[in-house]
């Protein structure tokens, strides 16, 4: 594919990170674009598993806090709603009642295993904001039983936020090439393993 027909698929301003990146060398521009896509397959299936087992983790904690397996349905009207949320426009709440719209046009039943399914990383990130995490008794914390002392709500939740961010670069084809848009700890390796 010619780097003028990448241009109009992909689009310019996405495509220009590429370039400058190279020089202006529309070539290895395309080269480089073509690496990232390569590079961006590894983590996907890490972040798949990663974004499922803390859903399912956090889920379980909020289930016994609430003593209640249907939580994420029934706390709207409670914490979801609560008058300190309004700063965030009580987005968990919306988001839950968006997916039960979802759920509903596709003429299934809302059940919380569906509205759960639907949630978004960010949504489940969220709850280790201070904001949520104080009305929920901190329960999302006990998801990590082995964490070292050191670790507390606000490193955890900086974490989270990276691993956020990394993935939606991954999963929206966007450069993770560049040195810095890795969180810590994940390293690809990219300008070493490639000639462009």
């Amino acid at each position: 594919m010619k780097y003028q027909q990448l241009e109009q698929f992909i689009s310019k301003p996405r495509l220009d990170r590429f370039l400058i990146a190279c020089g202006n060398s529309k070539t290895k521009a395309q080269k480089l674009y073509k690496i990232n896509l390569r590079v961006s397959q590894e983590p996907y299936p890490l972040l798949n598993l990663f974004e499922i087992f803390i859903r399912n983790a956090i889920n379980a904690q909020m289930i016994v806090q609430f003593a209640d397996a249907d939580w994420i349905v029934n706390q709207k009207a409670h914490f979801m709603s609560n008058p300190s949320l309004s700063r965030s426009r009580f987005q968990m709440r919306h988001s839950v009642q968006n997916a039960e719209a979802a759920i509903r046009r596709k003429g299934a039943a809302v059940t919380a295993g569906k509205v759960i399914a639907e949630q978004t990383f960010g949504f489940w990130t969220s709850l280790f904001e201070t904001h949520h995490f104080r009305l929920i008794g901190g329960a999302p914390l006990t998801c990590f039983a082995n964490k070292p002392a050191v670790e507390n709500r606000s490193s955890i939740a900086a974490k989270l936020n990276d691993i956020r961010q990394f993935r939606n670069r991954v999963y929206h084809n966007e450069p993770i090439c560049f040195l810095n848009c890795n969180p810590p700890g994940i390293r690809t390796g990219f300008m070493t393993r490639f000639q462009i």
